[in-house]
C-alpha cells in the first residue's frame, strides 16, 4: 500500500469518551503529522492513555471521529502501518532475539529484514540470546525492534527507555529521531521530561481531558518566566519561599530547586541568609517547571 500523501497520520475530531459515566474526553480535537515526534504529557488521569487507545484502535469513541491514515483505526490496512511499543509487554521466552523479531515481522506484508531490524535496534550482538536471558533494558530494545519490524509509518512509544542506562537512553533517542527524520509519525508517552525535551518536536499537554498547551518544547518552556536555582542549604522551604522573586520551592532530599522570577535578587538574599552557601546552579526554567506551572494555573482558573 503506498504511503499517505496527507501529512496528517492520525486525527481525533470532536471526540467524546466516558468510563462508567465519567467523562474523560469531550469535544476533543487532535492531529498527528508525519515526520514529527509528538510527546503527550499531563498528570495521571488526564486522558493521555485514552487518546493513545483511540488512535491505536484499542478503544472506540462514544462520539466524534477517529481516523488513522484516513481509515478506522481498527482497519487491518491502517493497523499494518503502525508499530506499538507498550510499557508492559511480554516476550517469547524460549525464542532467541532474532527468532522473536523474525516471527513478529512475518505478520506484516511490508517488513524489514531481520538483520536490519537488529542493527537499527542495536541488538546484533544479542541476536542469538534467548529472550528470557535479557536484562530489563535489553528487553525494552527488543520491544522497540518488534515495533519497527513492520516498517511502520506511525510509531507509538510508551515509556521507551525504562530500565536504560544513560548511554542506552541516548542511543534510543537517536534511533527514534532517525525514524522521525525519515518521515515516521511518532507518538511519545514518557514521564521523563528530559526525554520529551530532547526528542519531541511538539509537546501536547492534557489536563482533565483538554489540551491546555501545544507547541515546540521551547515555546512550552517560555510560558514560565524566570529561572531555576538549584542549591543545597540548611534553610527551610518556608524560609526559601519568602525570598524575593521566589515563585516555587521544590525540595527533593538534600537538593532544593527554587523557581524564581528574579534570579539575581533571589541569589543575593540567599547568600545573605546562608553565608556558607557554595553549592548552587542557575538555569533556565525546565520543561518540568513549565508543565507544573501550566497545570497549576489551569487548576486555579477552573476553581
Amino acid at each position: 500500500m503506498p504511503p499517505a500523501t496527507s501529512p496528517i497520520v492520525a486525527r481525533l475530531k470532536g471526540v467524546a469518551k466516558s468510563y462508567s459515566g465519567r467523562s474523560v474526553l469531550k469535544g476533543f480535537d487532535f492531529a498527528l503529522e508525519a515526520g514529527s515526534v509528538t510527546a503527550l504529557l499531563g498528570p495521571n488521569g488526564a486522558g493521555k492513555s485514552t487518546v493513545a487507545g483511540l488512535i491505536t484502535g484499542r478503544l472506540a469513541a462514544d462520539a466524534g471521529a477517529v481516523t488513522l491514515f484516513d481509515r478506522d483505526p481498527r482497519d487491518a490496512d491502517a493497523r499494518a502501518r503502525m508499530g506499538v511499543m507498550l510499557q508492559a509487554a511480554g516476550l517469547p521466552e524460549a525464542l532467541t532475539v532474532a527468532e522473536a523479531v523474525a516471527l513478529h515481522a512475518g505478520y506484516f506484508k511490508r517488513r524489514l529484514k531481520t538483520k536490519d531490524v537488529l542493527e537499527q535496534a542495536g541488538l546484533t550482538a544479542l541476536a542469538k540470546r534467548r529472550c528470557d536471558k535479557l536484562s530489563g533494558g535489553e528487553q525494552r530494545r527488543v520491544h522497540f525492534a518488534l515495533a519497527i519490524a513492520g516498517c511502520p509509518d506511525f510509531l507509538v512509544l510508551d515509556e521507551p527507555t525504562t530500565g536504560f542506562d544513560p548511554e542506552a537512553r541516548r542511543a534510543m533517542w537517536r534511533l527514534v529521531r532517525e525514524k522521525a527524520d525519515a518521515g515516521v509519525a511518532v507518538l511519545l508517552a514518557t514521564h521523563h521530561m528530559d526525554e520529551a525535551d530532547a526528542l519531541a518536536d511538539r509537546i501536547v499537554v492534557i489536563a482533565d481531558g483538554e489540551i491546555i498547551a501545544d507547541g515546540p518544547p521551547a515555546a512550552i518552556k517560555a510560558k514560565v518566566a524566570g529561572s531555576t536555582i538549584r542549591i543545597r542549604t540548611a534553610l527551610s522551604p518556608a524560609h526559601l519561599q519568602m525570598l524575593p522573586g521566589a515563585a516555587k520551592v521544590d525540595q527533593r532530599g538534600a537538593d532544593t530547586a527554587i523557581l524564581t522570577t528574579n534570579a539575581r535578587a533571589t541569589l543575593e538574599a540567599l547568600f545573605s541568609a546562608d553565608p556558607a552557601l557554595t553549592d548552587f546552579e542557575v538555569a533556565s526554567a525546565s520543561l518540568e517547571d513549565a508543565l507544573a506551572d501550566i497545570i497549576a494555573n489551569t487548576v486555579k482558573e477552573a476553581a
